[in-house]
């Protein structure tokens, strides 16, 4: 098991986009009114969660998404700044958990839960290959 001592509660991270025409809902695929496109909020958390812990894991260690349970309550248009913040509130045994929230310039947008997995990524390139073989 990695040593993750060093990710601990309250530890914060943050991201930040501006939204443009291939950030938006039409050009993702995820709808038709061209505002911030939820798989972009959600990929802006996650950064945002990276952003908190990557650089405490250990060498040769990364995490992976697990588990997202976020909203999206409110739409951005293009050209106003997204900003996530993902703060650790604990990890058990390789799984970190975080609160998350995102806000535009004008308004929360977005927020919830997600949780990362840290894993060995020599390990975890080895089961990849291994899918790709059909073993």
């Amino acid at each position: 098991m990695p040593d993750l001592s060093r990710v601990t509660p309250g530890l914060v991270g943050q991201a930040e986009i501006v939204v443009t025409p291939d950030k938006t809902a039409p050009f993702v695929g995820s709808g038709r009114i061209a505002v911030l496109a939820t798989p972009v909020m959600i990929n802006v958390i996650e950064a945002a969660a990276l952003a908190a812990v990557e650089h405490l894991l250990p060498a040769g260690h990364q995490s992976l998404g697990i588990h997202l349970d976020v909203s999206h309550v409110a739409a951005t248009p293009v050209g106003l700044r997204v900003t996530a913040t993902a703060e650790v509130t604990r990890v058990e045994g390789r799984t970190i958990h975080f609160r998350v929230d995102a806000n535009d310039e004008r308004e929360r947008i977005g927020g919830g839960t997600h949780a990362r997995v840290v894993v060995s990524v020599a390990r975890f390139d080895a089961r990849v290959q291994r899918k790709l073989r059909g073993a």
